[in-house]
């Protein structure tokens, strides 16, 4: 399995020249068309993955329910996906120095709010490309004294895996 990207880096497919993916804007939000009444209790967020070509032939992008799964908190627990209100990608052709964007509409308990992991599978051009995952976490509680472990200290995952990642590119073993 290949190390997971933070949320907000870019991924770029070595069997798709110049086709990259990002998840990103992870960040509460309520739904635009209402709450679905099966969240109730839940705390909704939204998340966006957006793909962007940067070769010089067009692909045909497929990004639709299924091929995103958001799990929660340390032990992974599934988020409940609004279908209703998430937009996808599907049978989108993405030219050269284009981009498509979904936006996902998700809910989970508030406390399991600040590890998110996101697992995409693109498909491309009828192909399906390998799994990737991100990870990341919503500050729910910032500023409240709550959520943080002392004076301004993250121990989050997301937190830990973006310093980790961050100390690997800086000694050049990235």
């Amino acid at each position: 399995m290949h190390e997971p990207n933070v949320v907000g880096d870019w991924l770029e497919y070595d069997e798709y020249a110049g086709l990259r993916v990002r998840v990103h804007r992870l960040e509460q939000s309520e739904p635009p068309r209402g709450r679905d009444d099966a969240a109730e209790g839940l705390t909704y967020f939204c998340l966006r993955v957006t793909v962007e070509n940067r070769g010089g032939l067009h692909s045909t992008i497929h990004l639709e329910d299924g091929q995103i799964d958001v799990r929660l908190g340390p032990d992974g627990e599934s988020a409940f996906i609004d279908w209703r209100n998430s937009q996808f990608i599907e049978g989108f052709d993405v030219y050269p120095l284009r981009r498509a964007t979904a936006v996902l509409y998700a809910a989970g308990p508030e406390a399991c709010l600040g590890q998110v992991d996101v697992q995409i599978q693109l498909r491309v051009d009828d192909d399906w490309a390998d799994r990737r995952l991100w990870t990341g976490g919503i500050g729910l509680h910032e500023g409240s004294g709550g959520a943080q472990t002392g004076a301004g200290r993250d121990d989050s995952l997301a937190r830990q895996v973006s310093n980790f990642l961050r100390d690997q590119a800086e000694e050049g073993t990235a």
